[in-house]
């Protein structure tokens, strides 16, 4: 099924954070590339509240790093913005708990997306729950 503009690159995204090793999101990487988005993943893990920074750091990071977005203020913003509310969604489950999971990040021209799927909980007494945030800016 072929999905336009946002919803191809939101389906994307979360296909890169439910990745489940390196190999694999090496290969997703380059078959979304091929098809001309731009992805990156990461992982993430530690207490949901006192991570919200440093999530956000990771998913901006992550995302020039492997040249999804340029280092630009509109850029960085827009994955900022998306992976906060990413974040939101799972917000309720995950406030007072640890976290742990990937960051998945797609870009195709004007659409940025960041899904965020976690698993939510303490101990092996695991939650889960999957985020996604959405932005549009500038393909120049």
């Amino acid at each position: 099924m072929s999905f336009p503009g946002s919803k191809k690159v939101a389906r994307v995204a979360i296909e890169m954070s439910m990745t489940e090793t390196r190999e694999q999101e090496k290969e997703y990487k380059a078959k979304f590339l091929n098809e001309g988005i731009r992805t990156a993943a990461v992982d993430y893990g530690g207490d949901f509240i006192s991570s919200v920074n440093r999530i956000i750091e990771r998913a901006v990071v992550a995302a020039k790093r492997e040249g999804v977005i340029k280092e630009v203020h509109a850029d960085e913003g827009a994955v900022a913005g998306a992976t906060r509310e990413a974040l939101s969604m799972i917000m309720p489950k995950a406030v007072g708990l640890n976290v742990g999971g990937k960051i998945g990040i797609a870009r195709q021209a004007d659409h940025i997306s960041v899904a965020v799927f976690f698993g939510v909980g303490l101990l092996h007494l695991d939650e889960v729950a999957i985020g996604l945030g959405h932005r549009a800016v500038s393909s120049l």
